[in-house]
């Protein structure tokens, strides 16, 4: 299913995702999906972006023994669950894969897909009526632009977002990399045909945020980070470390 061209339940996907609501066999195709499609794997980091900036202002909480003891059953269960459903899987497959009689529902494959990609998304409808999602959507920060820097192993490093409410581009770090108290970092607008435009110096924040205008990011196709000196490069001038993530910046439909 080609998540991209239904961009409502796309957000939906990705929010119940990172809430954790998105379970079984669902959250195994979402999260395939974010593996193969840039723009599944960058709405999956926004929510979770999101959410945990939603837990900084909440005071820390000792829970009960009593939760670990449900979470433990619960992880149990899911484990239980999941093997159960990987057996059912792999035994449909076996027979999908086997002459059927005329008319046999398993005689089709994508028959078979198709009440599989129905079971989930009943699932997903579900978990939307039950949080009231739609209303977290509404409420949300306006994200037009959204980008995944990845590192030479293609590691997912930085979530670059841009809000065109606040004029800023929003950053997090998802990865472990450090540069060290002796250099920096540097993000850069990679436009087509033309030098390397500095969007700003990276601290060594989790999370930063930096002013811009869309024009800084308009048709830009690509961001890249650089390692540098201490302090960035002087005004003007263009990149002269190494570039240690680098991703397509893509322009969402607001």
């Amino acid at each position: 299913m080609k998540l991209t061209a239904h961009p409502e339940l796309l957000e939906l996907l990705a929010a119940s995702h990172a809430l954790g609501t998105l379970r079984g066999g669902a959250r195994r195709r979402f999260e395939a999906l974010a593996r193969e499609q840039a723009p599944v794997r960058a709405a999956a980091l926004v929510w979770q972006s999101r959410l945990a900036s939603m837990t900084e202002l909440q005071s820390p909480i000792v829970p009960d023994a009593a939760v670990w003891t449900r979470i433990r059953n619960i992880i149990e269960a899911e484990k239980a669950q999941h093997a159960i459903e990987r057996q059912r899987d792999d035994a449909n497959a076996r027979a999908a894969a086997k002459p059927q009689p005329q008319g046999g529902w398993l005689s089709s494959l994508t028959l078979w897909r198709g009440a599989t990609a129905a079971g989930a998304l009943a699932t997903v409808l579900a978990v939307v009526v039950g949080l009231n999602l739609r209303d977290q959507l509404v409420n949300a920060p306006a994200v037009q632009y959204v980008a995944v820097l990845s590192d030479d192993q293609a590691a997912a490093s930085m979530l670059v977002t841009f809000d065109p409410k606040k004029k800023q581009l929003v950053l997090q770090r998802v990865g472990t990399y450090s540069e060290g108290t002796d250099k920096s970092l540097q993000l850069w607008a990679l436009p087509p045909g033309g030098a390397p435009r500095s969007l700003g110096v990276l601290d060594n924040a989790p999370a930063l945020r930096l002013a811009a205008s869309e024009s800084d990011v308009h048709q830009v196709p690509t961001l890249a980070v650089t390692l540098e000196a201490k302090g960035g490069v002087p005004p003007g001038s263009g990149p002269k470390g190494p570039i240690v993530f680098k991703g397509a910046l893509i322009e969402k439909t607001i």
